[in-house]
């Protein structure tokens, strides 16, 4: 059984069809992107996975539960966490309370223990700040634990949303646009840590990019969208040699010594 099944699945905003009719699998411990030209459809499949928009029409399933109609809060203690394509950092609040924020679906302890700051709080309080500060140096953010979120570089910024979302200890990962605004260090850092990512924490990867030097180099599977619809799906290989890939991001007149460059 796939981890994630998603079929059929349409959304409309108006009379525009946002996503048309989109089935797609995954399978667990994959690494896996989603491409295509900008208005494709691609962030839209990602708010339609986590609950941020209802489906108009098909089916989620993940570890075979339904997803649909469930909240948010309700998709992330489920195993799904993500980032997003313009960070959402909580930017007056230091780099340990932001990704001590994405324990919250796992926490135990009631309003009132929290109120009144019982033993119970106390102890779960200190165990999240030690799992919180493990996260941060994991991804490679040290020292940082009492700056301001707003005060990190952009890149350290980045970071700091993927340690959020491993936070919540997740089984899937969602990441929309990671290594957007990354210098070529950076980029190569933040691919090496995916692949920790996966291979050490066991974690399944399904990534939003535009970078395809990222995208050919960590993919094991590429699933292209344009027009809210799913064009293709394969291996590298087979995505930079396919015709209809070829024709949406370059034209009808695109020539092959135009697209290898693109593609690449």
């Amino acid at each position: 059984m796939a981890l994630l099944e998603m079929a059929n699945i349409t959304k409309t905003f108006g009379g525009l069809k946002a996503i048309s009719d989109v089935t797609f699998s995954l399978e667990k411990g994959r690494i896996v992107s989603i491409i295509g030209p900008n208005g494709a459809g691609k962030t839209t499949f990602f708010n339609t996975l986590t609950g941020i928009y209802r489906p108009d029409t098909g089916t989620i399933k993940f570890n075979g539960k339904s997803l649909v109609g469930l909240r948010t809060d309700q998709i992330a203690a489920c195993g799904i966490a993500r980032t997003f394509q313009n960070i959402r950092l909580f930017a007056d609040m230091t780099v340990i309370e932001n990704i001590m924020v994405g324990m919250h679906v796992h926490l135990k302890q009631s309003p009132l223990q929290t109120l009144l700051r019982l033993p119970g709080f106390n102890r779960e309080e200190k165990e999240a700040e030690v799992k919180a500060l493990r996260l941060m140096k994991y991804v490679g953010l040290n020292n940082v634990e009492n700056e301001l979120a707003k005060n990190l570089p952009y890149g350290a910024q980045r970071r700091l949303e993927i340690a959020r979302a491993l936070a919540a200890d997740p089984q899937l990962l969602l990441l929309d646009e990671p290594a957007a605004g990354m210098n070529p260090q950076e980029t190569e850092d933040i691919i090496k840590l995916f692949r920790d990512i996966r291979d050490n924490m066991g974690i399944t990867i399904l990534l939003i990019e535009h970078d395809m030097r990222v995208v050919m180099n960590i993919s094991e599977d590429i699933c292209v969208m344009d027009y809210g619809e799913k064009i293709a799906q394969g291996s590298p290989a087979e995505i930079r040699n396919n015709t209809k890939v070829i024709e949406a991001y370059l034209g009808r007149g695109a020539v092959a010594g135009q697209h290898e460059e693109k593609l690449q």
